[in-house]
């Protein structure tokens, strides 16, 4: 028996390349990407979720640029870059702190300023921010001899702090876009740059005046430059793998795509093997409730999120005046691309939920923030909770009375004095977030060729057909009857399974379930 591989250390948290080398943790070797975008061109953007290792990328290209070579022993850029050339590297980050005002963004540019003038041994005589930093470009490239690197880390923090306040929000675009733009006056002068973020803000409200930088984040070459493919898993972290289901841990935490090769969450995948526990590690560092909010205010009809369609204008439709609910959910990681078709002259995208992780996550938070004010939230669990044991037993009688009181135990208080609440949708919206939030087998809106239905459920070796029906007072018998005339049914019976025609009616008026019919199909 061949001895085990021997572990590294973890290195969760740590976004410095010389602290990760230094210390002897895993690192996933991303230097040929890096050198492939240099060789490429000088002007990039990258868009990716939080806590994707962005800011390592950054850190990897400062310490790469800066040549110290010592950092990359046994990496592959070891024997393939110039190690005598050393370029000044000025380094911007917006990701500490929050700032609330057009003063406080304009305090921070020239706190960064100073710090990599001292970095670099210079004094500008410039005082303001935008006449200053290409001042210290200027002078940077006048010092080494050598044309200047900047990398910006986390360049639209400022904005996305404040987008529920959309008059800062603002004027924090509006003096950002005067502080980049710097980047393209000063060509004669940089080597490279590389801006990163979670979002990407619209060309004309953001980049008007920086438009030659190349945006890689849909570029099928770089889809994996920040995050862990299937291969970096077995190889780098072959030693961490025993004693988990490498299933489990795709199922989980795989599939984030920007048209290349999918990858996993570091984020995740560290913790996992920190804690040898499957939770839901990325999700619980922060859903902004804006979100909640945005999903809301759109009356969005939570089954279309994970079957989305859209192009790369919407996108990349981003701006503090205009944020349609498919670019947010994109650029933040809740949707990922998984098709990709060239029609009629555009590249057009099919989104989905990228794993087990999002999927059951997502549709928990809003199903708490759906279902009432925050003392609600145990009763909530305990439906959700209750749910589970009588699908399990197929106690029908028994969904009926859980069904209505998903309804009944939100108080009416809440429901009056809430906008969501006086849209149909919302109520659907809850009924399939209670399934979704258990991790169930869910497909909505399934289609035949004789129509959609609502939702089906396989679990447990059976099928439930559900059709959801918003009708007056009184129970109509046209949610059942719709799943028979439809035939809905016709494309599971080959499976050999029991299957349930469930027709649910919900009365908008008194806000309770009215109608509900089975059918059981025998296997």
């Amino acid at each position: 028996m061949s001895a085990p591989l021997p572990r590294k250390k973890l290195p969760i948290g740590i976004q410095t390349f010389a602290k990760l080398r230094e210390q002897g943790c895993y690192y996933v070797d991303k230097t040929l990407l890096a050198l492939d975008l240099i060789e490429q061109g000088s002007y990039y953007f990258l868009s990716r979720p939080r806590r994707f290792g962005k800011s390592l990328f950054i850190d990897t290209l400062a310490e790469l640029f800066a040549g110290n070579q010592a950092l990359f022993t046994g990496l592959y850029c070891e024997y393939h870059w110039d190690w005598q050339t050393r370029y000044p590297v000025i380094r911007i980050s917006f990701g500490g702190g929050v700032l609330r005002n057009r003063a406080e963004l304009d305090d921070k540019i020239r706190e960064l300023l100073d710090i990599n003038q001292q970095t670099l041994g210079i004094t500008c005589i410039q005082t303001g921010g935008r006449a200053c930093f290409a001042e210290l470009i200027r002078q940077a490239h006048a010092q080494t001899g050598q044309r200047v690197v900047v990398l910006v880390d986390e360049y639209d923090k400022p904005m996305l702090d404040n987008l529920q306040q959309p008059e800062i929000a603002r004027e924090l675009r509006d003096g950002l876009r005067d502080f980049y733009s710097v980047i393209k006056d000063s060509d004669a002068h940089i080597k490279f740059a590389l801006l990163t973020g979670v979002s990407k803000f619209s060309k004309v409200s953001l980049f008007s005046g920086l438009n030659n930088l190349k945006d890689i984040t849909l570029d099928t070459r770089y889809s994996a430059l920040c995050g862990y493919t299937e291969a970096d898993l077995d190889a780098v972290f072959a030693p961490e793998l025993p004693g988990l289901d490498r299933e489990q841990i795709r199922h989980w935490y795989n599939g984030y795509n920007w048209t290349g090769e999918s990858v996993y969450n570091p984020f995740d995948v560290l913790l996992l093997f920190d804690s040898r526990l499957f939770r839901p590690y990325w999700f619980e560092t922060g859903t902004p409730t804006f979100l909640v909010d945005l999903l809301a205010r759109n009356q969005t009809w939570l089954p279309e999120l994970g079957q989305l369609q859209t192009d790369a204008d919407l996108l990349s439709s981003f701006d503090v005046d205009h944020i349609p609910a498919e670019a947010l959910m994109f650029q933040a990681g809740y949707l990922t691309i998984s098709d990709v078709e060239f029609s009629f002259n555009e590249y057009r995208y099919r989104l989905k939920y990228p794993n087990h992780e999002v999927y059951q996550s997502l549709a928990n938070s809003l199903l708490h923030a759906w279902s009432g004010p925050i003392e609600h939230t145990s009763k909530t669990l305990r439906h959700k909770l209750r749910l589970g044991d009588l699908l399990q037993a197929n106690d029908f009688p028994g969904l009926q009375t859980l069904f209505t009181a998903f309804y009944a135990g939100i108080p009416h208080q809440w429901l009056d004095n809430n906008p969501i609440a006086q849209y149909e949708g919302y109520y659907a919206s809850v009924f399939y977030s209670y399934f979704a939030a258990l991790g169930l087998d869910i497909v909505c809106e399934e289609s035949s060729n004789a129509g959609r239905l609502d939702m089906a459920l396989k679990f447990n070796g059976q099928i439930y057909l559900f059709e959801f029906k918003v009708v007056e007072l009184e129970p109509e018998g046209r949610a059942l009857q719709q799943i028979i005339a439809k035939g809905y049914a016709d494309k599971h019976k080959a499976s050999g399974q029991p299957i349930h025609l469930i027709g649910v009616e919900f009365s908008k008026e008194s806000r309770s379930v009215v109608g509900f019919e089975v059918q059981t199909l025998a296997a």
